[in-house]
């Protein structure tokens, strides 16, 4: 089978890096190339990507230039940070005159519905629908919160290497389960997704366990043979706190630690006020499950992902 040519925006951010390893991983069925604004080019992590570099300003290019990059492109991949959601709108223009045969926008979050629950989530149903109205071919791939951050900290300071702050809170009692996915098993899953022709024109949910925020600390402290002292959130605290970093976002649009808070506070509502982020919710939405999809695909579990982090080995993550 020829292989599939692959575009990659946003290849050196993490989701976009643990998608880049993979394919790079599976050479014989994809040729990868990284689509990286003028003012990124020179940057060490892009020189180093180890891909063809296409150049290109997405936001103020003419439309002729995106066409041209996106010509001879079977699947266009966007990992676009959080910020820049609306300027997919014009490669989906793009897209549709260049003929791509499948356009994997940026979701790459929980499972959450549009319509005023998750501002972000909101701000990507705007490139959805442009891709629907265009007729475009499209693959929507939205994952599990990461490994990586849903670990609580320990009273020895044993994880505190990975942590990027002390973190003992249990929402909203703590019984609702959360679809759970390993950063690394992003691009793993993506690599199975975009070869397959059942994915096409579909949502598809990654993830490798759905745990209960008591669940997993049961199982770090069984593990780690510590005991955490939790810090209960009642969900009206968590309705509190996404009020606040709104006011914070209106008061101030351009500051990068209000819309971060924001955004916490707005994932905290979903997963643990509403319960979005299960499985069972996915499927009523109409995503496809990529466990049952890929039965022969072992993801990372949060036990073996702890199993790491207990023994150091896990890298923390860098915003």
């Amino acid at each position: 089978m020829a292989k599939q040519k692959v575009l990659l925006l946003g290849a050196t951010g993490h989701t976009g890096s643990s998608i880049l390893k993979a394919l790079l991983k599976d050479e014989s069925s994809f040729e990868v190339e990284a689509l990286v604004r003028p003012s990124s080019a020179e940057k060490p992590e892009v020189k180093n990507l180890g891909v063809k570099i296409v150049i290109v300003d997405i936001v103020s290019a003419p439309i002729e230039d995106l066409v041209k990059v996106l010509t001879g492109i079977d699947v266009f991949i966007s990992a676009i940070d959080a910020m820049g959601q609306s300027s997919q709108l014009r490669l989906v223009t793009a897209a549709k005159e260049a003929g791509v045969k499948r356009f994997v926008p940026c979701a790459w979050i929980t499972v959450c519905p549009p319509g005023g629950v998750m501002k972000l989530r909101d701000s990507k149903q705007q490139v959805y629908e442009e891709i629907w109205k265009s007729h475009v071919p499209y693959t929507i791939i939205d994952v599990g919160y990461w490994h990586q951050i849903s670990f609580p900290t320990l009273p020895s300071g044993k994880v505190d290497y990975a942590s990027f702050w002390p973190k003992t809170e249990i929402h909203a009692g703590g019984d609702i389960p959360n679809m759970l996915t390993d950063l690394r098993d992003i691009g793993n899953y993506v690599a199975l997704i975009i070869k397959d022709e059942r994915t096409l024109n579909r949502f598809v949910c990654t993830y490798s366990d759905a745990l209960s925020e008591n669940e997993i600390f049961a199982m770090i402290e069984e593990m780690a043979g510590e005991k955490v002292a939790r810090k209960e959130v009642s969900a009206s605290d968590i309705l509190a706190m996404r009020t606040t970093a709104s006011t914070g976002i209106a008061a101030d649009p351009t500051n990068a630690q209000a819309q971060m808070m924001f955004y916490l506070a707005e994932y905290d509502y979903s997963k643990y006020v509403r319960g979005d982020n299960t499985p069972q919710y996915a499927k009523y939405l109409g995503y496809l499950d990529a466990r049952e999809l890929y039965p022969e695909f072992k993801p990372i579990g949060f036990r073996d992902f702890l199993g790491e982090l207990l023994e150091g080995k896990v890298e923390k993550l860098i915003y």
